[in-house]
Order: C-alpha cells, then structure tokens, then sequence
C-alpha cells in the first residue's frame, strides 16, 4: 500500500471517530433531554399578598424606677423589735417599733434595706431603710434628636426585662422634656410601666422599645425576597402558574413580614418559600401556606386484611421435616 493510501485511510478513520463521538453525545443528550424535561413542575409554597400592620420603632434601655420611696435613718440602740425586711406593708402598719415612737408607712410599699459602706463610722450605728411603691414603675430614657418629633405622650411601648426576655410587657410615653439637652443632643423621656404583681425590681435594666407612625401597608413573608446587591426581588406566580422574577422596593420589618412600598398589589400571588427551586419563567405547582401536603404510602406496608392463624412456638420445627422421616421408615419396616 502506498504512503499517500495510508494518510488518507487515518484521515478518514480520524473523521469517522469525531463523527461518532458527535453523534453519540447528541443522542445522549436528547435522551436526557426528554428524560427530564417530562418531570411535574415543584411543588412551591405560595402566599397572598394583604395588608399587615406595620409601625416604626426607637430602641433604647432604662432603669426601672419606683413611683414613691421614702427612707428614713434609724440609730439601731433604738430598735426594739427586729425589721422585717421585704415585707410588703400596708399605709398604716408599723414600719419599725423604736423606743421613743414607731414608724408608720405613708403608702403601701416594701420594706427595704440600704447599707452604708464599712468605711463609713456612721454604719456602724446607723441602718438606713427604704419604704418602695413599685406597683407602678418609671423608666427615664433618652431620645436622640432625629427622632424628637415623632414621640408623643400617650405613645405604646413594648418592654423588656433584661432578666426575663420572653415576656414583653406593655407601658405608655408619660412626659416628655420640653427641650433638647444640648450636652446629648437627645429629648429626655419618661415612660410609665405598671407593675402591680412586682415582677419587675426597683433598679432592674429595662429595654424599651417605643413604637410610633402605625399604619396599614402590604405585606409579604421575609423568606420571599430575594436580595442582589442593593435591590430586593420576589417570584410572582401568573396565572398559569408561572413564576416571574420583579423587582419591588421594601420598608420596615415586623414580625416575619416586610413592607412593600412599590411592585405588589393586594391580592396577588407570591412564592413564599422554596427559592431555590423556582427559576424565572418557569411553570410551579403552588401550595397554599398552611395547606397540608398529601402524604404518599411509599415505604408503607399495606396492612393485610386477612386474618392469619396464629402460628405455635415450634413451628419451625415441622419446617425440618424430621418427624415425617422417622414416620417413613416406621412404615417401611411395618411392610
């Protein structure tokens, strides 16, 4: 064979190999192709859009302050009977039995006790005690200066007790200072707390949060949005069930929920959940939020309707057919 017959016979073998393998990976291709393209579109979980309550909030601490306290300074020679200390005391009960005279509560408090330092002498005999009416708490916060306009008296307030954080508990604006303190450029406030069952102690640190612009505004669950960059989208299902990715401008947060300013109206039908399994333009099957899944029987034994007899302990034994050859042989010698 010839040199030029050989090149020409590894060219066209050559060619023939690239050609195969195109064809082949085309037909793997439209295998999977239709292999996939065949499965049922996600089952997404989808939410209406309605309108929430929504309002702006100022965070900031404070100490709880008692409504009334009186003290009173007592030599402890005159004591007669020992103080009871913690009691809760009735206006009129006998604070202190003394030699010369008793001392009578004003209001309806507790009985509390103030220690001098030990450097003091005049600890050594002198006590100082506290009669505190803590039904009614205040807390004194500052507001900075940005948001001076928007406090009011009367405006609600949530709040928290740095030792119980579950609880919430609820307090009102009770006055405002009349000007800016000019060393913290911020608006002194007073908020008033009831405390009737005393869980919350004179002195405790409070978080308040005083909450103001309340207002009605569209609503969607904040595991809906999507962030990119400095802009928020969401999945808005048509329908026809197609998701379309858009974009929509947020306010505030509140429990779960975020503020839709712009790109939503009421009434209309988002992904809440599931994200990752929507692509734009592409066909969801929506499941109402809260609506139960129907629960498939795979892996499930079908439960059988006939009644089996109950099988004996030695059951397995007659599977050993012993008895029936030792049965034979008796007949073979019988015969």
């Amino acid at each position: 064979m010839k040199r030029s017959t050989k090149v020409i016979s590894v060219i066209i073998l050559f060619f023939m190999i690239i050609a195969g393998v195109v064809v082949a990976r085309t037909m793997i291709g439209n295998h999977f192709k239709k292999k996939f393209s065949k499965r049922p579109p996600p089952g997404i979980i989808v939410k209406t859009v309605e309108q929430r309550n929504f309002q702006n909030k100022i965070e900031t601490f404070g100490t709880a302050i008692p409504i009334k306290v009186q003290s009173y300074n007592i030599e402890k020679y005159e004591i007669l009977e020992p103080i009871q200390f913690n009691k809760k005391v009735n206006a009129g009960d006998i604070i202190v039995k003394l030699k010369n005279r008793n001392i009578i509560a004003p209001f309806d408090g507790v009985i509390g006790k103030r220690n001098f330092s030990d450097d003091i002498k005049v600890s050594e005999s002198s006590i100082v005690i506290n009669l505190e009416d803590a039904s009614t708490l205040f807390v004194d916060v500052d507001i900075p200066e940005v948001f001076s306009s928007n406090v009011n008296k009367g405006l609600g307030v949530d709040i928290k007790f740095s030792g119980n954080k579950e609880k919430s508990y609820e307090g009102v604006v009770d006055s405002l200072a009349s000007r800016i303190n000019t060393d913290t450029r911020s608006l002194a406030s007073r908020i008033k707390l009831n405390n009737s069952n005393l869980e919350i102690l004179p002195g405790a640190l409070l978080e308040v949060t005083i909450n103001y612009d309340e207002r009605n505004s569209l609503g969607i669950p904040d595991t809906s949005v999507i962030l990119e960059g400095n802009k928020v989208y969401i999945y808005r299902v048509n329908e026809k069930n197609i998701a379309n990715k858009i974009e929509i401008q947020i306010g505030n947060r509140g429990q779960g929920y975020l503020e839709v300013k712009s790109g939503l109206s009421e009434g209309d039908i988002i992904v809440a959940e599931g994200l990752k399994k929507v692509r734009p333009f592409g066909k969801i099957k929506p499941i109402k939020d809260g609506e139960k899944q129907s629960k498939g029987n795979w892996g499930k034994k079908k439960e059988s309707t006939k009644t089996e007899p109950k099988k004996s302990k030695f059951e397995w034994i007659k599977k050993l057919n012993i008895f029936s050859k030792s049965d034979s042989k008796k007949e073979e010698k019988n015969k």
